[in-house]
């Protein structure tokens, strides 16, 4: 551990004061040190992703019971061909009204008429009672060309109302007739 060197320095013509050095081994400290680190490193809670918690639908749900959960159902497509330049910046959406074809509907692709869009629809569903208690379901279909980040503005407004219930899908290619026929009237 620690030395102590006596040895007399100069060979003996006076005799004076011994000098004496120390010299301290620090290898078990460098050690301890390692140690300590490694500990705290294992120990150590680095940051934690930030998820979002997803609800999965029952596995023991009645397939015979069949319920009209139209009113509280909205779905929002995402195509992906969002360009600044041509001002094509829309998401489309319809509601399934029993009995009755669905109608598509334009939203500017921005968060004030998307939150805008999602706190609307809440709070007419929310006024319904027979649909309150199950409460605004949002069925989000993305197209193969969407941009990630879109879900990801569309997800951010919908936390922001309180939206809670949603389900991601692909794209139907009923719906892409529907989004053809909408741009056809559109133009006319």
């Amino acid at each position: 551990m620690a030395e102590i060197d006596t040895s007399q320095g100069g060979g003996g013509k006076k005799k004076g004061p011994k000098k004496v050095s120390t010299k301290v081994d620090m290898t078990p400290m460098v050690d301890l040190a390692f140690l300590l680190i490694t500990f705290f490193m294992l120990t150590t809670t680095f940051s934690t992703p930030k998820v979002m918690q997803v609800l999965m639908p029952d596995k023991t749900e009645n397939k015979n019971e069949k319920k009209d959960e139209s009113f509280g159902k909205c779905t929002v497509i995402v195509l992906g061909d969002y360009d600044e330049a041509k001002k094509e910046n829309k998401l489309y959406w319809y509601q399934v009204i029993k009995g009755q074809p669905p109608e598509l509907a334009e939203i500017e692709y921005s968060s004030e008429k998307m939150r805008e869009f999602f706190s609307k629809k809440k709070k007419d569903v929310a006024r319904d009672p027979d649909c309150s208690k199950q409460g605004f379901v949002v069925v989000i279909k993305l197209k193969d060309q969407a941009r990630f980040n879109a879900m990801v503005d569309i997800l951010d407004e919908m936390a922001i109302v309180g939206v809670n219930r949603y389900g991601i899908q692909d794209i139907e290619p009923r719906e892409l007739d529907l989004i053809k026929g909408f741009k056809a009237q559109e133009k006319k």
